[in-house]
């Protein structure tokens, strides 16, 4: 047996452990029309804006690109669980555009503290991954350290990221002073005592920021009226297209320790489905040579983001909803989407592919997946579904519809 780490008491191969998907974003060609997808229509809220042109040391670099403000959003109280950056922006800042068709801004997961994160940075280094930077950002506050893939998307391992409450406002700009650009000596200071400093500075903790809501809340929503006849409760799974499936793999399942839930073959190619947790994946990796053939964004290495919806019924509804206002829609070969028996394809402005689901199988003790079902097509579906073991089991959403 290899070298073991004590992660909160436990022996682990690793000095971290993955809890979760935590956030995920893409960099966009046209913010405006972005904006009118994922918030107006899926209902993410703004939390905060990061405006590049402040923050780059060169600003005039960035002059006639067009918007250069990035939105953190969310859809429940983690500070962003989905970020919208400017292309054009971010590619002038890294003086070029991503290489080999990244169009993911960053693909995040939680581990169970700040001392997993720090002592993660070492480890990852020793085996020759690339890390990108560590130490806290603001918004968000949390913190941080980025490995890049073998692909070369940028992955964020993180700890304690903001929490907005009732009152849907995020931390003052004026506390955003405890920023870090390299990883922290530990311990670190409780987020209470940063929020004690900032009153004794004589901070108004209500100037930060709060989302407006555009649309008229008409839709009754199991009780609860809300703009939309759904409501996004969970982000994932990623799919990813990678150009070295092995690779991939070494990267997500020996370093990052995912653990492979199940395999499929599509047209005699492998497709792979890792988890984080309990759900049957939070991760899924297919080679790059089966994009073609699906019809999908032809020059990005993302196949599509999962998004859950609350119930069966707001996944119906939310279908018609999105194609009255103009949204394309499609679907997966059901080899492609193993886990979830009732999901399509929304195509947002830049054609990047949305899964909108509402269950996703569960795994338990033995870590077996359950006997292959096949996926119901669009056409097929029932007014209303027979339950299954784990139906309405997995992470559940925290607080109320809206």
């Amino acid at each position: 047996m290899g070298e073991r780490f004590d992660v909160g008491g436990v022996l682990l191969e690793r000095p971290f452990r993955i809890r979760r998907l935590g956030h995920f974003g893409f960099d966009v060609g046209d913010m405006r029309a972005a904006l009118r997808f994922y918030q107006e229509l899926l209902g993410f809220q703004v939390s905060d804006l990061l405006d590049f042109a402040r923050v780059h040391p060169r600003p005039d670099e960035l002059a006639g690109l067009g918007d250069s403000v990035g939105r953190f959003m969310r859809h429940g109280s983690d500070h962003h669980s989905f970020v919208l950056f400017p292309k054009r922006v971010r590619d002038a800042m890294r003086g070029g555009a991503a290489p080999g068709g990244i169009t993911i801004n960053q693909i995040t997961w939680q581990v169970g503290s700040l001392a997993e994160v720090i002592r993660a940075i070492p480890w990852l280094e020793a085996r020759g991954i690339r890390i990108h930077r560590s130490g806290r950002d603001i918004p968000g506050s949390n913190w941080h350290t980025y490995p890049l893939d073998p692909d070369g998307h940028v992955n964020e391992l993180y700890y304690g990221i903001e929490q907005i409450g009732w009152d849907g406002l995020s931390k003052p700009r004026a506390m955003h002073d405890r920023a870090f650009r390299e990883a922290p000596e530990l311990p670190q200071m409780a987020e209470r005592d940063e929020l004690e400093a900032a009153l004794g500075r004589g901070v108004d903790l209500a100037s930060g920021h709060r989302a407006v809501e555009t649309r008229s809340a008409r839709y009754d929503v199991d009780g609860v009226l809300l703009p939309r006849p759904f409501k996004v409760v969970r982000i994932g799974p990623v799919r990813l297209f990678t150009r070295d499936l092995e690779a991939a793999l070494g990267f997500f399942a020996g370093t990052l320790g995912l653990a492979i839930s199940e395999e499929t073959q599509w047209r005699g190619r492998r497709c792979v489905f890792l988890r984080a947790n309990t759900e049957h994946h939070s991760l899924a990796l297919y080679p790059i040579e089966i994009r073609e053939a699906l019809g999908l964004r032809p020059d990005s290495t993302c196949m599509a983001l999962g998004l859950q919806l609350a119930t069966y019924r707001q996944l119906r509804e939310a279908v018609a909803f999105l194609e009255e206002n103009g949204v394309r829609v499609g679907e997966l070969p059901p080899e492609l989407s193993p886990g979830i028996d009732h999901s399509v394809l929304a195509f947002d402005p830049d054609g990047q592919a949305i899964q909108l689901y509402f269950q996703m199988e569960q795994l338990g003790w033995d870590a077996r997946p359950r006997p292959r079902r096949r996926p119901a097509r669009l056409a097929e579906w029932p007014e209303a579904l027979e339950p299954e073991p784990d139906t309405f089991q997995g992470e559940p959403f925290l607080g109320p519809l809206g």
